[in-house]
C-alpha cells in the first residue's frame, strides 16, 4: 500500500463523525422519531430542543391536520389552551434543506423570524414553502426516520372547524404528545 493512500485510511478512521441528534415523539396515535441536522439549522434545532429538554412539547397536541399537506403541533395543549413560548429564533430556510415529504420544519406567521414552538411535518412535497431568491420560506431542520405511519394515520382521522377558537383542520379526537425526548446520538 502505497503512504499516500495509508494515510487517507488512517485520516478517515480518526475523522470525527458529526453526530445527529434524534428525538423520539410518543403520541396517542404512535410513534416517531426525528433525525435533528444540527449542522444545517443549528439555531432552529437549539430552540426545538429547549422545548423537547423542558418538557413543555409533553400534553400538546397536533392541533391543524391537513391531509397530502402537514400535520402542525406543539403550541397547543389538549384543550386548545395556548403553550408558553421562549423568544423567537431566527429563520434559517436558507440553510439548503427544503419542505419534503417527511421533513420537520417550524410554523411562524408572516415574520420570517416569528417560529417559537410550533413545528409541522410535511405529509407531501412542499416545494412552495421553501426560500426563494425573493422570499425566505420555513426552517426545515429534520427529517422523520423512523414511523411515519404514524404521521399517515395522524392524517386519516376526522377533524373540525373551531369558530371560537378561530381553527380549522383540528382533529375531533386531540392526538397529544405523550413524551418526547433525545434518543442516542447516531
Amino acid at each position: 500500500m502505497k503512504l499516500p493512500s495509508l494515510l487517507w485510511v488512517l485520516a478517515l478512521v480518526i475523522t470525527p463523525v458529526q453526530a445527529s441528534v434524534m428525538v423520539k415523539v410518543e403520541t396517542t396515535m404512535g410513534d416517531f422519531a426525528v433525525k435533528l441536522n444540527e449542522q444545517k439549522a443549528p439555531k432552529t434545532v437549539a430552540n426545538f430542543l429547549r422545548y423537547v429538554d423542558d418538557g413543555s412539547y409533553v400534553g400538546t397536541q397536533f392541533h391543524r391536520v391537513i391531509p397530502r399537506f402537514v400535520v402542525q403541533g406543539g403550541g397547543f395543549d389538549k384543550n386548545l389552551k395556548r403553550r408558553p413560548v421562549y423568544d423567537t429564533v431566527n429563520n434559517e430556510s436558507t440553510n439548503g434543506l427544503r419542505n419534503r415529504r417527511a421533513t420537520i420544519a417550524m410554523a411562524r406567521t408572516q415574520d420570517p423570524d416569528s417560529a417559537t414552538r410550533q413545528f409541522y411535518i410535511n405529509v407531501s412535497d412542499n416545494g412552495f414553502l421553501d426560500a426563494t431568491p425573493n422570499k425566505l420560506g420555513y426552517t426545515v431542520f429534520g427529517r422523520i426516520v423512523e414511523g411515519f405511519t404514524t404521521i399517515q394515520t395522524i392524517t386519516q382521522q376526522p377533524t373540525v372547524t373551531i369558530p371560537s377558537k378561530r381553527m380549522q383542520d383540528v382533529p375531533q379526537q386531540p392526538i397529544v404528545i405523550t413524551d418526547i425526548y433525545k434518543m442516542s446520538s447516531q
